[in-house]
């Protein structure tokens, strides 16, 4: 359903000690992260979670809000003030776009297109 929240990622400092909090405070699983990427995503709960290694100071839940229309929805951020990243392929599965609103939070946006393709080197 569009505007609903449909994934949420929380970057880390230490993977394996958020992993253990998660799994000690909430029972969550993860799945074996991907071989390229270090990205453990949740098993079992809804939406899915996604716990990686911090980058540039990313601190806080991320939460992801779906689409039917990622340029569209960009489009309406930047028109009310927001800042909205160029949509990113996320092979196999969709777009995502990272956001701020006019408060400096930040969030995305998601939209499924399991057509999408990898970027070309």
């Amino acid at each position: 359903m569009a505007n609903s929240i449909v994934h949420f990622e929380l970057p880390a400092k230490d993977t394996k000690r958020a992993l253990g909090f998660y799994q000690s405070v909430f029972g969550w699983s993860f799945r074996e992260p991907m071989p390229d990427f270090e990205y453990h995503m949740t098993e079992g709960i809804e939406p899915v979670a996604g716990l990686y290694p911090q980058q540039s100071g990313e601190q806080g839940p991320i939460v992801y809000f779906n689409t039917d229309d990622i340029d569209g929805s960009c489009a309406k951020v930047r028109d009310a003030g927001g800042e909205a990243d160029e949509k990113q392929p996320i092979p196999q599965v969709g777009w995502f776009a990272r956001c701020k609103d006019t408060e400096g939070n930040s969030f995305s946006l998601f939209q499924s297109d399991d057509s999408v393709q990898p970027p070309s080197a």
